[in-house]
């Protein structure tokens, strides 16, 4: 007689940022006794602190927890080292536990893990050094205008105060001669572990609010000051998004505290737009709000039991 096989599952929690994903994973990891692993391509960074709403270190303290601190801003994480990165977490965690939670609002970083990557053409590095300075002369508007003519679709979807991923999406379209929409296949890959998505939605009533919160809860705890102390790294992918950029532009005398202070409120409300935009178009999320644990807690015992 046989040894039962246990089933290896990762809870994936997703939402906008400031829904409370945070607070539902610690939660849940409590509940189930097992481990939390991020999915937010900026918190892994040691060097960020205040920006990027890491958990705080009673938090870190209560859960293991993986990618969070675990990078360097001087050596940039992408979602196809994260793919790697997790997926080996994930191996180790499931010796002990039979339960994983991912957690994050990096879409393309939690369907690198779910679902895996395509397989996008190796472009010339020259485009991209092209793009970089026009990126420094024209700005990242004319970029986008660019994106929006060569691949529309792609352009509805991606992080537009994000210029890495607007110059990634524009190198392959130049360097390939076709949109970069047309090289993400959606070929699922097999992966050795069920996976159970869980979305957290607020309306936007409700959501906004938190957002303009936490940023004024950002400032008072010294982002300008983190920024300023950052600024010579401001070239650095980790710190072309939003949190970093509209306080840079201050720093250059471009608009004063009080604009800066408007941008990161628009901004972030903007992303978090665009994060529903790309969860939403995701049929295998199962959406709850946030403070409905209980409804939480008996689907994910439906789908194991």
């Amino acid at each position: 007689m046989g040894y039962p096989i246990i089933t290896k599952r990762l809870l994936v929690i997703v939402g906008a940022t400031a829904v409370g994903k945070t607070d539902v994973s610690l939660k849940l990891a409590t509940q189930y006794d097992c481990p939390i692993l991020s999915a937010d391509s900026r918190q892994c960074y040691r060097e960020l602190g205040i920006a990027t709403a890491k958990p705080d270190q009673e938090v870190l303290s209560m859960v293991p927890h993986y990618f969070i601190n675990s990078h360097s801003i001087h050596y940039p994480v992408n979602a196809s080292e994260f793919e790697t990165y997790a997926l080996n977490v994930l191996q180790g965690v499931y010796k002990e536990n039979s339960i994983c939670i991912m957690t994050g609002g990096s879409g393309l970083y939690i369907k690198a893990v779910c679902e895996g990557l395509d397989e996008i053409p190796v472009v010339p590095e020259s485009i991209r050094h092209q793009l970089e300075n026009r990126l420094e002369q024209e700005g990242l508007k004319a970029l986008l205008e660019d994106l929006l003519a060569l691949d529309s679709s792609y352009a509805e979807v991606i992080d537009r105060e994000n210029p890495r991923r607007v110059i990634r999406a524009l190198e392959v379209c130049l360097g390939t001669g076709m949109p970069y929409s047309s090289f993400r296949k959606g070929k699922t890959q097999p992966r050795p572990f069920e996976i159970i998505k869980i979305g957290l939605q607020r309306d936007r009533r409700s959501l906004y609010p938190r957002i303009d919160h936490r940023i004024d809860e950002m400032i008072r705890h010294g982002l300008f000051e983190e920024a300023e102390q950052l600024y010579e790294f401001k070239h650095s992918k980790p710190l072309q998004t939003v949190g970093f950029q509209e306080v840079f532009g201050f720093l250059e005398e471009r608009y004063d505290r009080t604009e800066a202070t408007r941008l990161l409120k628009r901004n972030s409300r903007r992303y978090a737009k665009r994060q529903l935009t790309w969860f939403g178009k995701d049929p295998s999320i199962r959406w709850f709000h946030p403070d409905d644990m209980q409804s939480i807690s008996e689907y994910i015992q439906l789908k194991i039991s």
